[in-house]
């Protein structure tokens, strides 16, 4: 445990992302890879390695339980009940791929883990912006 005083710039930086983080996360269901990590990179200087480890450290069940619940309740009310058997199964996948991909992820270097964590963000706003079926109408124009 490092035991070292911060520096009062430091706590303010991190309070800041950590609450961006959760707002983020309770708005629209990211926070961690999306938030934290790049946060952690480029504000604190963090290697991709200690970014990706933080960003999992946080998101233990304490800081999400609340945020869950919230979401639990108001799924309920509008009859579009969460299922508990989907996030068990989730979460056993989820423990499973975060054991072996954790394993991975420190033997792969860091410059090399922060273009595979990019080319993933970059990838899933494409996806997420309906970009890939603008880019598809636009080459069928062409030919």
């Amino acid at each position: 445990m490092n035991t070292k005083q911060m520096p009062i710039q430091e706590i303010i930086i991190i309070l800041i992302v950590g609450l961006m983080a959760g707002v983020l996360s309770g708005l629209v269901g990211v926070g961690g890879g999306i938030i934290l990590v790049p946060a952690l990179v480029y504000f604190l200087h963090y290697t991709q390695h200690q970014a990706q480890g933080t960003s999992l450290g946080v998101l233990t069940f304490p800081v999400v339980i609340l945020a869950f619940l919230t979401y639990y309740q108001e799924c309920k009310k509008m009859n579009a009940p969460l299922d508990f058997r989907v996030i068990a199964m989730l979460a056993a996948g989820f423990i499973i791929g975060g054991y072996f991909g954790s394993h991975l992820a420190v033997k792969i270097d860091k410059d090399v883990l922060k273009k595979i964590f990019a080319i993933i963000l970059f990838y899933t706003a494409f996806k997420m912006l309906d970009w890939d079926t603008l880019f598809m109408k636009w080459i069928k124009n062409i030919f």
